[in-house]
């Protein structure tokens, strides 16, 4: 069944004037819209939203010729850059806003956290909000009493509860309207990035409470964030939308995943077929550098399975001393660590012969952390002189994601855990009496 079906949908700004700036195109324009039915003769060029650059006209789309079907009970994950358009289309499905062109069909009521405060009166209590958030939703009193000490509990602002709201901090009201959206009973469930606001214990709750509202209660759950390990934790599809438009819609870990990689402009593999356009110089080559992760070549690694960096070159010299070495980089920018084949065992310590090399570097599962890690590839020269042939910069990356599978002891953790790295380390708890 369907909950939500957008149908060529789009949004349009005019930048800087509100109208059209003179009372005759204002009545120009309602007499060709309401009376003619014809389009809106002022809105018709447009240019795509894309901040980074200087536009030529005063009108912009935010969101271009959406269509999009959504699932009851699925759980869709919105991604895409600021002013992408994610939260322009949220407003829409949660008739804050009007589209401009195209049409929405919802099963159902929708509860909304777009942003801080949304939906609450500052001036009214926490348990006055409840009360009208719910009637706003179409609940009786009733329905609303019997969910109240729930909704409270979640919260953790009950000594608050009969305070105005305005008086709270960011992350009480945060706290609060998460609440009162996942616990009063509607069909769907819209949740942009406002939960970024609050402290990483609450994200992990509400991470629990959104899972447990779309596959336990079957209802629809829209999640709108830049945290891809949460988007691939919580949901079981994904959209992105880039410069106001479509650009993948599939599996989560897919979609999460080109993004990534369109983003960062890196791949799980790369090839040089002519020596000559190769990284390096006239001792060796770059000629192939791919990531193996199960036997096959991804971008997409879970954090249980162990890695294969694996690299080909050229060497030109006869009876080169050669060191192959891996930098692993994460998002940040940061080294976590440097491997290098000192190993003889793996002919990493004699002279090689002129021809065609590979190297592969084993990385263990349960070290990396959550996110993104780019490599950077070397090949050098130890001896007789120390030189550097090449030095290959995000020559290729991977995705590290917890996919949380049922029975796993690091399942349901409900965020990612701080540090550059996440091993999985051995304890032992004992008894003392």
């Amino acid at each position: 069944m369907i909950a939500i079906k957008i149908t060529d949908l789009s949004k349009i700004y005019r930048l800087g004037e509100i109208g059209t700036g003179t009372l005759s195109l204002d009545l120009e324009r309602w007499y060709r819209m309401k009376i003619r039915g014809q389009e809106d003769p002022f809105l018709k060029i447009g240019e795509a939203n894309e901040q980074s650059t200087k536009g030529t006209s005063g009108v912009v789309y935010s969101l271009r010729d959406i269509n999009l079907e959504i699932e009851q009970g699925d759980a869709m994950g919105i991604i895409g850059k600021n002013g992408a358009g994610k939260s322009t289309l949220l407003k829409i499905i949660s008739r804050v806003t009007s589209p401009t062109t195209g049409k929405i069909n919802l099963k159902g009521r929708v509860a909304s956290l777009l942003e801080v405060g949304t939906g609450f009166h500052p001036d009214l209590t926490g348990r006055e909000n409840i009360y009208l958030n719910g009637a706003i939703l179409g609940m009786r009193t009733k329905e609303i009493t019997r969910k109240f000490d729930e909704i409270v509990d979640f919260s953790g602002v009950e000594r608050y509860i009969d305070t105005p709201v305005k008086r709270y901090s960011s992350g009480m009201y945060v706290r609060l309207a998460f609440a009162v959206a996942a616990h009063l009973e509607s069909e769907i469930l819209i949740v942009d990035e406002v939960l970024a606001v609050g402290d990483a214990e609450f994200q992990k709750k509400c991470l629990g409470k959104m899972g447990e509202v779309s596959k336990g209660e079957g209802r629809t759950v829209l999640f709108v964030s830049h945290n891809m390990g949460a988007v691939t934790r919580l949901c079981q599809h994904g959209v992105w939308i880039d410069q106001g438009s479509i650009r993948l819609i599939g599996d989560v870990v897919e979609v999460t995943n080109h993004y990534l990689n369109c983003w960062v402009g890196m791949s799980a593999e790369r090839n040089w077929d002519n020596p000559l356009n190769a990284p390096g110089d006239d001792v060796v080559r770059l000629k192939s550098i791919r990531v193996i992760t199960c036997e096959r070549i991804s971008d997409t690694v879970d954090i249980r399975d162990s890695i294969s960096i694996e690299m080909e070159y050229w060497n030109n010299k006869q009876d080169a001393y050669l060191l192959s070495a891996f930098s692993f980089v994460n998002e940040q920018g940061q080294i976590l660590f440097v491997s290098a084949d000192f190993d003889e065992r793996s002919w990493g310590d004699k002279a090689k012969p002129k021809g065609i090399f590979r190297s592969r570097c084993t990385v263990p599962g349960n070290l990396f952390a959550e996110g993104r890690i780019s490599v950077v590839a070397e090949v050098s020269t130890k001896s007789p002189m120390y030189q550097i042939h090449f030095l290959e910069w995000d020559s290729v990356s991977f995705n590290i994601i917890d996919k949380g599978e049922s029975g796993s002891v690091r399942a349901n953790w409900g965020r990612n855990i701080p540090g550059v790295v996440r091993p999985y380390l051995e304890w032992q708890n004992e008894f003392l009496g």
